[in-house]
């Protein structure tokens, strides 16, 4: 079967179904997902202001909820919010969107610490809101970096287009290992 099957026009043939999923299962569980062998990726989405991002599961660790108590840091920039113990780990967070220079993160229910999977720098980055797991078949990647009002062109890796929903590939250790993330004194 070389298209790609809508499942909702299966929903009346549930036999069909199965066997669509089953068969979408196995591409996947093969790293051959989609037609043509294109490949499945798999990212973790989330918003920083009233922009989409996704980024590469294999960076994130872990999405926490904000702590309730963080210590401040003295000397360090404003978007170094503090550091948190989060299950005996010391981790640093930051507000990503006011490291960006697009203003301050509104802490509320939504918001999110995503932590990075980094093996030498730990980061806990803060965000609006994270929407879980987004998959998408390697031929909707596109190279096109999107224009962004969050000023992160330098992280971003392409996107994932489908339909009317562009959702920009953001590299986590980009950030992290930039010197924007490591000069973290203030001046």
């Amino acid at each position: 079967m070389n298209t790609a099957v809508d499942l909702a026009t299966l929903v009346k043939q549930p036999f069909e179904l199965l066997r669509e999923i089953e068969r979408r299962a196995s591409a996947a569980h093969a790293g051959t997902a989609g037609p043509g062998g294109a490949g499945e990726w798999v990212g973790v989405g989330f918003r920083i202001g009233d922009e989409r991002f996704v980024a590469s599961r294999e960076q994130v660790r872990e999405v926490l909820m904000l702590p309730e108590t963080m210590t401040r840091v003295p000397g360090a920039k404003r978007w170094l919010l503090g550091i948190a113990n989060l299950r005996g780990h010391l981790l640093p967070l930051v507000d990503v969107k006011l490291l960006l220079g697009s203003g301050r993160t509104s802490l509320r229910r939504t918001t999110r610490v995503i932590s990075v999977n980094h093996r030498e720098i730990p980061a806990g980055l803060v965000v609006d809101e994270v929407a879980g797991f987004r998959r998408f078949l390697g031929d909707e990647h596109s190279d096109r970096e999107p224009q962004t009002v969050v000023r992160c062109e330098r992280f971003l890796e392409g996107s994932y287009d489908r339909g009317a929903e562009s959702w920009p590939v953001f590299n986590l250790f980009e950030l992290i290992e930039s010197n924007l993330f490591l000069q973290a004194a203030a001046d």
